[in-house]
């Protein structure tokens, strides 16, 4: 396979770069990711230019609205991409940190110390603000990044990737600590997976097909999430203002992203409050599928089927459902749920903190938006995905959490008996 050896060569490039990195300081890493950041908004009209071309591709593929909105780069957008490859620059170093330590009776000394992971292949889809996050957080955590985007983000990726090189050319870091896969054949993804040798984690960011396909295939250990299909359960004794502000948020802010509300709980003795958050969906442009009770308060309401609790939309649409109290929203998210990230709305405490201990998922929150549901908002800067997984990481997936740990044993001379 033409893409398998090229792959292995990528991989092979990458340990060195490893190597090298261990010659490289935190503040080496900080100054090349503060020159990334200047570089980026240096060049905010070059990479509009390229988002342009993936853009007009894009609109002749058809692609969905919410792909769409996740592609479309805008000076706007171009400088939170430069923010947060700011705060992540300032975050402090997680490698070299001393976790835990301990002395035994037989005089030893052991400590527990961060390193990095290593080599992570990122797989990722018509994203191309994670080329930055991802670039950012592998190069604050000390590790080594192959990145490979589909082929709807490809022009920017690549110009934003070529920035990213010069920031590391300037600033005297190893330029393959992270590399680009320079084609959109779906061979080369293939080939990645089969990596085992070179990449110690793959991170797919995507649709679920991508991230079941990696999953499925790869000889290389997985850290990624499936579905983002959030919940958000409107308890009886919810504020009725909060519960409209925050589901309106929770779903229509941006609707395409993995942390949108898609099914509303309603505790059965909270309807009173659910006819004007209704009203205020359906202005706003949202499709409304519910349950008999909900379809019976709006005329355009649709009714929903068992296929609507089971479905992230990521577009415009939000299923609503009552159910008998906490223990009913508990239920459901168990049964439906994707472990991502699911919302109460109450100001009963005691019923809050039973929702936050029981629900099972990488996030539980109280009174607000599913919408914070981001590394960014979390003050990790960015991050590459939301892992529903419970190996190694969980919940936004940042630089600390592309670290591992080893052992360090310090002796006198010791000997078993």
């Amino acid at each position: 396979m033409k893409w398998l050896e090229f792959m292995r060569e990528m991989g092979a490039a990458s340990r060195i770069a490893l190597d090298q990195m261990n010659n490289i300081t935190a503040d080496q890493r900080t100054k090349a990711l503060s020159r990334y950041a200047h570089l980026l908004r240096q060049q905010i009209p070059d990479i509009i230019t390229s988002n342009q071309q993936d853009i007009t591709a894009a609109r002749t593929k058809n692609i969905s609205h919410s792909q769409l909105d996740r592609l479309t780069l805008n000076t706007q957008r171009i400088d939170r991409i430069a923010i947060a490859v700011e705060e992540i620059a300032r975050q402090p170093d997680p490698i070299g940190r001393v976790l835990a330590g301990w002395d035994r009776p037989n005089g030893l000394r052991i400590e527990r110390v961060s390193v990095p992971l290593g080599t992570i292949g990122i797989i990722y889809e018509s994203r191309p603000n994670v080329t930055a996050d991802a670039a950012a957080l592998c190069l604050r955590s000390g590790n080594a990044a192959i990145l490979r985007c589909g082929s709807e983000s490809f022009v920017s990726s690549q110009k934003i990737y070529q920035i990213l090189v010069q920031a590391l050319h300037e600033t005297g870091l190893p330029e393959n600590i992270i590399q680009f896969v320079p084609t959109t054949d779906r061979e080369a993804v293939t080939a990645m997976l089969q990596l085992n040798d070179y990449l110690d984690v793959i991170i797919p960011r995507g649709g679920k097909s991508l991230v079941t396909k990696i999953q499925s295939e790869s000889r290389v250990p997985v850290l990624g999430h499936l579905e983002g299909l959030c919940h958000t359960y409107i308890d009886a004794d919810a504020d009725p203002v909060m519960a409209k502000q925050v589901v309106l948020n929770a779903k229509m802010r941006r609707p395409g992203i993995c942390g949108a509300t898609e099914t509303v709980l309603v505790d059965i003795a909270a309807q009173h409050m659910l006819l004007p958050i209704v009203q205020d969906l359906i202005n706003a442009g949202c499709e409304i599928r519910g349950d008999a009770t909900i379809q019976r308060m709006h005329p355009a309401v649709i009714p929903a089927t068992e296929e609507d609790w089971r479905t992230e939309y990521l577009a415009p649409i939000l299923s609503i459902r009552m159910v008998g109290g906490v223990e009913g929203a508990i239920s459901h998210i168990r049964h439906y749920g994707t472990r991502h990230t699911e919302a109460i709305i109450t100001q009963n405490l005691v019923t809050a903190q039973k929702f936050m201990q029981q629900v099972d998922a990488g996030i539980v929150m109280h009174n607000t938006s599913t919408q914070f549901a981001d590394g960014g908002e979390f003050g990790m800067g960015a991050e590459i995905g939301i892992s529903t997984s419970k190996l190694h990481a969980r919940g936004p997936v940042g630089a600390e959490q592309l670290t591992s740990f080893k052992y360090l044993v310090y002796g006198k001379g010791q000997l078993r008996p």
